[in-house]
């Protein structure tokens, strides 16, 4: 027998849009090949290198989108505190805040709640909906 996760009532998370997530301390944000393309698409470029030079940085042999100074992602909008990219998103964003970091622990998701005032409210996501993001990206 597999012993449950620790949330396996699961978990709530409702997006507030506060934008907290896509701002703040310096990161990455990792990317692949189909999610540059359709990131391209989105910002409506042509020419998915001349995209990928200017919003995309290389960070060993892996790709991250590129940051403003103060940590902020570089597609989002702090007037009107929204993703620009927001349809094409990567899935490190879309699976938002079910990484492994965050549900490891119960303390570890006290502190994602206290990061982001979406986690712990609204929406209840089940066991089978968390390891289902847990499985698109390991951060």
């Amino acid at each position: 027998m597999s012993k449950k996760p620790w949330y396996a009532d699961g978990l709530q998370f409702e997006c507030t849009q506060c934008g907290d997530c896509c701002t703040g301390a310096p990161g990455y944000v990792w990317v692949n090949k189909s999610e540059i393309e359709a990131l391209a698409a989105e910002a409506g470029y042509d020419d998915v290198a001349a995209f990928e030079q200017e919003y995309v940085r290389k960070v060993g042999i892996r790709k991250s989108l590129r940051e403003f100074p103060n940590g902020d992602c570089v597609f989002f909008d702090t007037k009107s505190r929204k993703c620009t990219v927001y349809g094409a998103r990567p899935r490190q964003c879309r699976s938002w805040p079910f990484w492994d970091s965050n549900v490891r622990t119960e303390e570890a998701w006290r502190e994602t709640c206290e990061q982001c005032p979406g986690s712990g409210q609204g929406q209840l996501y089940q066991l089978e909906q968390i390891q289902e993001r847990l499985q698109i990206i390991r951060i």
